[in-house]
This record gives C-alpha cells, structure tokens and sequence, in this order.
C-alpha cells in the first residue's frame, strides 16, 4: 500500500503515461465509420461534456465549493476531462461490446488524467499519498535527544565543526506525535532532520513546526527540500523540523481552534507537538530558537498561535496565510467551531488577538509574511496581517514572490527567504 501512495504524481513517469493513455483512448473513441450522425453525436458528446465543466468551474469560483484560489488551469483541465468523458459516454450507444468497454475504462483513464493535471498546476501534492490526504508510514530514527538544551553562549555556527561523516543530505520520515493532552486524532507528521543532527556529535539545534494548507497532509517534502539546501551551505546545519497535522483528515478544517465538532487541534499544535519535540528531539530548548511556520490554512494557525503565545513561539513563518483561520466559510465556523457565537469567533481571529495585546507583548518576535505576486486575494490577506503585526510590535518582513500563485513554487521561494532571514536569527550563519 505505502509504495502507491509513494507513487510521484508530479514528477516521474506516472503522469506522461497517464496523459499519453487519455490520448490513446480519445483518439480510439474518436475515430469510427464517418457518418453525419456520429460526428454530431461526437461532438455534442464533447460540448455537453466541455461545458459542464465549465459549469462546474464557474459554480467553484462563484461559491468557493472547489477551494480558494481556483487556477484557470482547473478549467481547461475540467473542460478537457469532462469532454472526453462525454466522448466516452456516447460511445456507449450504437456500438459494438469491446468499444463499450474501452469506453468504460476510459472514463476513470480520463478522470485520472485531469486530476493529476490539476494537481500538477497547483503543484503541492508531490504523491498519491499527499493527493488523498493518507500518509505513508516512514518511521524515522530520532537520534536520541540531549537533556536540559537551553540556548548556546556563541551562535552555533561559530562553534560547530562538521565531522568528515556527516551526511551530505537530511533525513525525512514519518512520526505519530499522540495528542496526549489534546486528545486529538493526527495524521502522524512529517520529519526532518539535517545532516548536523544525524552524526554523534550532534549539536542541539532550533526547532520549526510547519503546518501545511487544506486539503492536505503533513508531508516534508517541501520544506526539507528547502532545509537541505541551506544545510549544503551552512556545514549541514538547519532546523529540525516537525510538518505537524492540524487538520486531522485532509478534508476537515478545525479552523485552527479546540471544539467538539473536530477536536483539540489547537493544543494539540500548542501544547501535545511542542510536549512531544522538547522530550524526543535534540532541540534547543528555548522559544527564541523556534519557529512556528506554515502554508494557507497552515499560515493562518501560525500567526493565530504567535499572536496568542509570543512567549512561546517567538519566529513566525506565514506563507500566503489565510487573513483568521475558518475565513473561507465563516458562517460554518461560527455555527460549528464557535457555537454560534460571532463574538467569540471575532476574538479568535489573529488581527484581534494582536490589537487586544498589552504593549510589548511580542517584543522580541521576529515574523515573515509573504504572498505569491499571482495570487491577488491572499497577497491582500498577507498584507493586512503583516501591518497589524508591525503595528503590534513583532519585527515584521513582508515579501510578494514573483511570478507565482497560491501553488508549490510559491512554498519553496517562501521557504528560501524565510530561511535566508532566520538563519542569522538561529545562530546557523552569520549576520548579514
């Protein structure tokens, strides 16, 4: 089961296959005895097909019932899967049995195809696993963790010396972290470790939680792909880092709070993922030396979390965050999350949080926001977040990532300059 889900559907050979079968079976269904008929009832077959598509592309954009932001590729892909699932249908008629059954398998060939079409403009679930939201189990060896880590008198950097057997790349693998406070039922999360923390000697190092958008998975691919392009630079020194789960299915959105509709998820990020990294992990133990990151809804639970404990999470990673957890349908989450309560609901959003914070609150936060320049709705989210985290108090940088939308590019330049600000702040490489 895992080596499906481990199955690249970016990247490989699974998606030239997947495209070039569609094209053989819709160049097959395609091509019959020519007749006056049959091409009319081919090409109302394909219309019908490509306009529903449309259909469905213009009652997501108009309701947000596929998800926000919604890429013009979605239509051309939805237009071109449903009309050649229209194709396959009116082959069903008047045909012999095995057209009917090339027909037949075509469809879900078809269906197939556009997914992974889909999926690869978006360009942020790498597998089959990351796609349907399970995560392929990769248990990882921790390396047993150094007890009573508080901050070093010198910044790393200055006083780590790679050993001639250090990896030249990090470790990534799967971990259950239980919710054992929260109760709350995870996906078992993504591991990094980099090569700095994979040798004997290995140095107590800053810690990140990322959390990633919805739907989603907790899946490390993004970030340690970032973390060990740092670490070939900086003697394999990076964070270790957690991709925590706070969704709890790929489908669900706890909002980023504690409820009983979905559960805990906000302690279980807060208190059960911290509990489980000071325990397990060889981590610096002192929030100057973490960082709390993520993606879209992940983006939105980070700064809600730093806005809430800055004295716990004193870094802030927002990647195209959403401007309050739940923002895609508020009305939901009042009902659901809050129970009905608007007013609770509107204390809970990172904006209040931050304006009702004593004075000096987040001294000593440091907080990077960026937005895809492609990607207008949350580029204007990021923004105002950004200003009321300036206007709180937290040292703010705010960066617009050109040439990219709301898809896997816009994590990796993200990543790389927010990885390019906090190393100095880390101790992993001197000040700029």
């Amino acid at each position: 089961m895992d080596a499906i889900l481990d199955l690249p559907i970016i990247a490989g050979p699974v998606p030239g296959i997947c495209y070039l079968l569609a094209i053989a079976f819709a160049l097959y269904l395609l091509v019959r005895k020519p007749s006056v008929v049959w091409v009319v009832t081919a090409v109302l077959g394909i219309v019908v097909g490509a306009f529903a598509g449309l259909g469905v592309f213009v009652w997501g954009k108009v309701t947000g019932g596929l998800g926000d932001p919604l890429l013009i590729a979605v239509l051309w892909w939805g237009m071109a899967t449903l009309g050649a699932i229209g194709l396959a249908v009116v082959n069903l008629w008047r045909s012999r049995w095995w057209r009917k059954v090339i027909a037949v398998v075509g469809i879900p060939i078809f269906a197939i195809a556009g997914t992974i079409g889909i999926n690869a403009a978006y360009g942020l679930n790498d597998t089959v696993g990351d796609l349907v939201g399970i995560v392929a189990g990769h248990p990882i060896v921790k390396p047993t963790p150094h007890r009573g880590n508080s901050a070093p008198e010198r910044p790393i950097y200055e006083t780590w010396k790679p050993p001639a057997d250090m990896p030249k790349q990090g470790k990534t693998g799967s971990q259950p972290i239980a919710g054992l406070v929260s109760g709350f039922p995870a996906r078992d999360a993504g591991i990094y470790l980099p090569p700095a923390a994979l040798v004997s000697s290995a140095p107590p190092l800053p810690l990140m939680i990322m959390m990633m958008g919805q739907p989603g998975s907790p899946d490390p691919t993004y970030v340690s792909g970032v973390a060990d392009e740092f670490a070939a630079q900086h003697e394999g020194l990076a964070p270790i880092i957690i991709v925590a789960d706070q969704l709890g299915s790929s489908d669900t959105d706890p909002a980023c709070a504690d409820s009983k509709a979905y559960g805990n998820a906000e302690t279980y990020i807060k208190t059960d993922v911290v509990n489980w990294a000071r325990k397990n992990l060889n981590i610096i133990d002192d929030p100057r030396y973490w960082i709390i990151a993520g993606y879209s809804n992940g983006g939105g639970c980070a700064v809600k979390y730093v806005a809430q404990e800055p004295n716990v999470f004193k870094n802030l990673i927002d990647i195209s965050g959403e401007i309050y957890p739940g923002s895609e349908d508020p009305q939901s989450v009042t009902d659901t999350i809050y129970g009905g309560s608007a007013a609770a609901f509107d204390a809970a959003k990172p904006i209040a949080i931050m304006q009702a914070a004593p004075r000096g609150a987040y001294d000593g936060v440091t907080a990077f926001f960026s937005a895809g320049q492609l990607d207008p709705k949350f580029q204007g989210e990021a923004s105002q977040v950004s200003a009321a985290a300036k206007a709180a108090g937290m040292k703010v940088t705010y960066t617009v990532i050109p040439g990219v939308g709301h898809v896997g590019a816009n994590v990796h330049d993200s990543l790389t300059d927010a990885f390019s600000l906090f190393y100095p702040v880390l101790g992993l490489s001197a000040p700029r």
